[in-house]
């Protein structure tokens, strides 16, 4: 499978999503990750034995089919909000909005 965004890649917007709670483009790296996991683990029982060869053949064909889809969904996101692609930071007026909200709730 191809992949849009590295593991590290992943990491690291994950790293800042969470750290900030900013949860969109958390929740789609965890599923990227999520995929590949599920990818690699079919494609090991595919190798196993004929018996259930069809069933993780089917799985893998599955999630190397929307992966691209969901890698593209995921660059959307950081577009649309902002993110610099090569750095791969969080946009100022994210954090400033996130840490504001942060203090609001602040008693």
């Amino acid at each position: 499978m191809n992949y849009l965004f590295s593991r590290e890649q992943l990491d690291t917007i994950l790293k800042q999503s969470m750290m900030y709670a900013c949860a969109c483009p958390a929740q789609i790296c965890k599923t990227i990750k999520e995929q590949r996991a599920l990818y690699t683990y079919q494609q090991e029982c595919i190798n196993r034995d004929d018996t259930d060869k069809a069933v993780h053949q089917a799985i893998a064909d599955a999630i190397a089919e929307t992966h691209p889809t969901l890698e593209a969904c995921l660059k959307e996101v950081l577009l649309l909000e902002g993110w610099d692609l090569e750095t791969l930071e969080m946009p100022a007026a994210i954090l400033k909005k996130l840490m504001g909200e942060s203090t609001d709730l602040m008693p």
